[in-house]
């Protein structure tokens, strides 16, 4: 599995901040020191040497975040995104780390796109970045790409995501070669016979604007059928951007009979429900679409209790003249790589919905564990990859202020607290 990333390792100490590390039971103000990328000492009044001193004082320093879920849209639309401008968002949004979907033109279904993406991103990246490689061939869903040879080729897992594998026997012989190539599936579930020409949550909004309903069944049928499958084989799986009661309680009730399920929810989902598409704006527009208060609460909760691991953006850029159109010819996708921790510590964190230690562990542990990476630590030896956060910083959220190519935003023009001050990736001061 490769991650490549473009720049050096640096010096510094983090002096007096708030050190929480869920994961590793970390919780003290104190000094970190980074020697040549790594975290040397955590400690009181560290010398510094001639390394750079960072003034941490009434901040969290936590591990830096991974988004399991993130659209570069490499190659083909670099209008909306490249490796550079996405890289440097996600360095923005405290992201040490993002694999790649391979949702593009043309898609990563061989090892000489893999290829090509890698060799760029040496060049590129602001921090590691990974590449998924696409689990059918075309994403057409009728025959499995060679995933031996692209996992060879560094692929950091295998996703059609955007589209279902649709045939129970492809995906039956698609999580057998998770034993061969070690690389995690991960899944977008959707029956699209029951979701076809659907445009919002199939629900009161939906009859009361007018538009063809996405019901939740369609969701949660196909996460059922992927659960059941990965349980024969067992295998493991990972489940993308997660949006219904039912599909939560379909995982919990796996877990409890030990699929090694793993799954992710954005923070979209958990912020908001399909309320907000009275506004027709089409940047609350994506797929899976925002459901009830219902189906929001339950994801709440399965954030908390841990049944989901992960919070992931989805990060789909899109050009400006593809959403200033009417919600119904818009395309499904929102950014989220800058915003999503300020996002969810406002809506979640403020009011005392999810324990902060809880965000910090499902933004970074969780989603490295989705993919069998290491998970960034605050520890001795580990390497440095860090977020310093002012969490009672407020800020407003301005279309020009975002690193990303495209600004997508759901949150333009609202005012979210805690910001992101500091970044390190890999060794590197990626963001400050």
């Amino acid at each position: 599995m490769l991650f490549v990333r473009n720049g050096r390792s640096d010096d510094l100490v983090v002096r007096g901040a708030r050190v929480l590390d869920p994961a590793e039971g970390v919780d003290g103000v104190c000094d970190v020191r980074v020697d040549g990328g790594t975290i040397a000492q955590l400690g009181t009044n560290l010398e510094t040497n001639e390394h750079r001193v960072v003034d941490g004082s009434g901040l969290v320093l936590a591990p830096g975040f991974v988004d399991a879920h993130v659209h570069l849209r490499v190659p083909g639309r670099e209008d909306e995104e490249t490796i550079a401008t996405g890289t440097a968002a996600a360095a923005a949004g405290g992201y040490c780390a993002i694999p790649a979907m391979p949702y593009t033109e043309p898609l990563v279904d061989s090892a000489a796109v893999l290829g090509s993406l890698v060799e760029d991103a040496q060049a590129q990246a602001e921090i590691p970045v990974g590449f998924l490689a696409a689990i059918t061939r075309g994403q057409d869903g009728a025959e499995l790409t060679e995933m031996a040879e692209l996992a060879d080729a560094g692929a950091a897992g295998f996703s059609d995501d955007g589209h279902p594998v649709v045939a129970p026997g492809l995906m039956r012989r698609a999580l057998q070669y998770h034993g061969i190539t070690g690389r995690r599936l991960a899944l977008h579930c959707e029956e699209p016979t029951l979701s076809k020409g659907g445009q919002i949550h199939e629900g009161a909004v939906s009859a009361e604007l007018g538009f063809a309903g996405y019901p939740s069944v369609a969701e949660s049928t196909m996460v059922e059928r992927d659960l059941a499958l990965a349980a024969y084989e067992g295998q493991p799986l990972h489940l993308l951007h997660l949006s219904a009661r039912e599909s939560v309680e379909a995982v919990r009730a796996a877990q409890a009979k030990g699929v090694a399920a793993t799954a992710e929810v954005t923070p979209h989902h958990l912020c908001l429900t399909d309320e907000a598409v009275r506004t027709l704006d089409p940047n609350l527009k994506m797929n899976p679409p925002l459901r009830s208060a219902d189906d929001r609460a339950a994801l709440i909760e399965g954030l908390r209790d841990g049944t989901i691991g992960s919070i992931a953006t989805d990060h789909a850029p899109h050009a400006r003249h593809e959403k200033e159109v009417p919600f119904e010819a818009a395309p499904f996708g929102v950014t989220g790589l800058e915003t999503a921790f300020a996002a969810l510590y406002t809506s979640l964190v403020e009011p005392g919905l999810v324990p902060l230690e809880t965000l910090l562990e499902r933004m970074s542990a969780g989603p490295a564990q989705a993919y069998g990476l290491e998970r960034p630590r605050i520890a001795v030896g580990a390497p440095a990859n860090l977020v310093l956060l002012d969490t009672a910083a407020e800020w407003q959220v301005e279309e020009g202020g975002f690193r990303s190519r495209s600004a997508n935003s759901w949150l333009i023009g609202k005012r979210l607290k805690g910001q992101v001050r500091l970044t390190v990736a890999a060794g590197r001061v990626a963001f400050e």
